[in-house]
């Protein structure tokens, strides 16, 4: 190893050394990052709840997309969704409004995550990791659009046509509203999580913690978790289930193809710096 490599080796471990800190001083920061992680989710809470009703009318836009398609002779007419208690709809406005609150300070959070860990990080760990801090938000976004545009107008579409609208017995599918939110708001944040996939696998070959071998032959537990994931938030059809599973696992054969890809890359530089460096005496 050259000199150069020892001195960066050696700053490398003086800097992790020189912020380590006593256990109480990390739980200290632990405890302010996350007070600082719910007054974050409390403004958003606020903010969503004075729009709560704007709110309510965007979330509800997939099952007035699935009743134009699949009823075309009530379009522009009403839905409907049922509401039971007397104060269950005002419980429903308080879900959406921490839905909302959660989704707008997703990237504090993230943030807050990062920086508690980063005194941990190598240099080149921490340069690593600040493009990540993009696109996670980013998927994140790109998950709830997935839930929103697709995976939502399918679940309905298949509900609404389990109606029977002919007969003397007849089916009319009417949700309950705390159901229905529920649903949205249940898969909007399982799938903006699971959506993280790609980022935080990229980001741990990018540090070498993972590699592609290492991917592939985790498959068949990476499969396992990810159905038993997708059972776990949908509803109880195994529709919904694949309608979940399958992008998700999409996601984790991306992030082996993305991962080696930078393995390529670091071999590349690795070679490249190799035939620069200077013969051994």
């Amino acid at each position: 190893m050259t000199s150069a490599a020892n001195k960066k080796v050696l700053t490398d471990e003086d800097e992790i050394e020189a912020s380590r800190a006593p256990l109480l001083d990390h739980l200290g920061e632990l405890r302010d990052r996350l007070v600082r992680s719910i007054i974050a989710v409390v403004v958003g809470f606020v903010i969503c709840f004075i729009f709560v009703d704007a709110l309510f009318l965007f979330l509800a836009q997939p099952f007035q997309t699935a009743m134009a398609v699949v009823h075309p002779e009530r379009a522009g007419q009403a839905i409907e969704l049922i509401n039971t208690g007397a104060f269950g709809f005002f419980s429903v406005k308080m879900q959406i409004a921490l839905f909302g609150g959660i989704v707008l300070a997703f990237p504090i959070l993230a943030w807050q995550a990062y920086a508690f860990i980063a005194p941990g990080l190598y240099r080149n760990e921490r340069a690593a990791a600040a493009p990540f801090m993009i696109a996670a938000p980013a998927m994140f976004l790109l998950g709830a659009a997935f839930v929103f545009y697709v995976a939502m107008p399918f679940a309905l579409n298949f509900a609404l046509h389990q109606e029977v609208t002919d007969g003397p017995v007849r089916v009319t599918y009417l949700p309950k509203v705390e159901e229905y939110m529920g649903l949205v708001t249940t898969l909007v944040l399982a799938f903006g999580l699971m959506f993280q996939l790609p980022v935080v696998l990229s980001l741990l070959g990018k540090i070498g913690v993972v590699s592609t071998s290492l991917l592939r032959k985790g498959r068949r537990y990476a499969i396992v978790g990810i159905a038993a994931f997708s059972a776990l938030v949908t509803p109880n059809d195994v529709i919904s289930m694949f309608v979940m599973a399958l992008p998700v696992y999409a996601l984790y054969e991306i992030s082996i193809w993305i991962v080696a890809l930078m393995e390529k890359d670091r071999a590349k530089k690795e070679a490249a710096e190799a035939a620069a460096a200077p013969p051994a005496p």
